[in-house]
């Protein structure tokens, strides 16, 4: 379609890249109030498509206590097991009723790049959330990421390859 003298291009639409649905455990972030160690969550995951994010979402399998989770983005080096600066941020404040639910941390426009890793990792200071995640066998790890955990007494943490957490990496691509 022809406007005066520039061709109008239709814009991409969102939709998810990589998707891990598959949820039979869970990982809890935040803290118990009887607990003072603080649990971190996080997925580590190869980017399948050049295009511009538009948001992360998680699977809130239960939620303990209500709060705001932040979501981090990062660069990855998945030799060195390192996560880079933080490239984009988001909040989502969860409520009780999420139980059972995505939850969309809507990200600022960022270009991605495929065949790059990136990880996402989640944290809270005053909710107690149980994400979902799926656990497999040995014989068939999950290729595209690890899973991340650590807590304040361990902030390095542990990567897993036989666990991810259920997420949802949606672009324009």
């Amino acid at each position: 379609m022809k406007t005066g003298s520039h061709l109008a291009t239709k814009e991409r639409p969102v939709r998810p890249l990589l998707t891990q649905a598959e949820k039979n455990t869970t990982l809890w972030i935040g803290h118990l109030e009887s607990d003072p160690t603080d649990h971190f969550g996080g997925q580590t995951f190869t980017c399948p498509a050049d295009g511009q994010l538009d948001n992360i979402q998680l699977f809130a399998a239960a939620v303990q206590h209500p709060g705001d989770i932040q979501l981090t983005l990062h660069e990855f080096n998945p030799g060195s097991k390192t996560w880079g600066p933080s490239i984009a941020q988001s909040v989502f404040s969860v409520k009780k009723g999420d139980d059972h639910q995505w939850i969309r941390f809507i990200l600022p426009q960022l270009q991605l790049r495929k065949a790059a890793t990136y990880g996402f990792r989640v944290q809270t200071n005053d909710a107690m959330v149980g994400l979902g995640e799926a656990a497999c066998d040995n014989q068939h790890p999950f290729t595209f990421g690890h899973e991340w955990n650590a807590d304040s007494t361990n902030q390095r943490g542990h990567y897993f390859s036989y666990f991810s957490l259920a997420f949802k990496v949606e672009m324009r691509a």
